[in-house]
Order: C-alpha cells, then structure tokens, then sequence
C-alpha cells in the first residue's frame, strides 16, 4: 500500500489542494486502484512556500498544483505500485 498525503493546511488550502485531492482520487478510481494507494489529508507538511505539498510514503515533498495533479500522479505514483 503506498500512502500518498497531500496538505490542507492554510498556505496549501489557498492555493488548491482540495482540487489536487480530487484529481488523485479521480486517478485512484480510474486505474482501481483503492486497494493499493491510501490518498490522506494532512497539516502542514513544512513546505508552506511550495504548496501545495503532497508526500509519498515517508520520501521526499512534493509540489503539486490541480493542473499537475494528474502527470504527477502517472509519472510518481504510478510506477511505484507496478
């Protein structure tokens, strides 16, 4: 299972990260992929100046935006699970 978290915190909340949620979870639905990747909302994951910030696993913070959202998802998630 990979843990994907994506801020909701207040810097990321302004710039959009309920529309980069939803793109996930339309990509999550589209490749049926629920039982392999858990999407989560967090706080603050300290990169308040990049958001909106998504983390996969424990790695590396990301900077996603909702038109990124998607080629994020095939080009970082993707390859993890296959």
């Amino acid at each position: 299972m990979i843990n994907v978290s994506v801020c909701i915190g207040s810097a990321c909340h302004v710039k959009g990260s309920y529309n980069v949620i939803n793109a996930f979870q339309q990509s999550i639905e589209e490749y049926d992929l629920s039982d392999k990747v858990e999407l989560k909302a967090v706080f603050c994951l300290g990169h308040c100046s990049d958001a909106v910030s998504v983390k996969i696993d424990n790695g590396e913070v990301y900077s996603v935006s909702g038109l990124t959202a998607k080629s994020f998802f095939k080009k970082e998630i993707l390859p993890r699970i296959k």
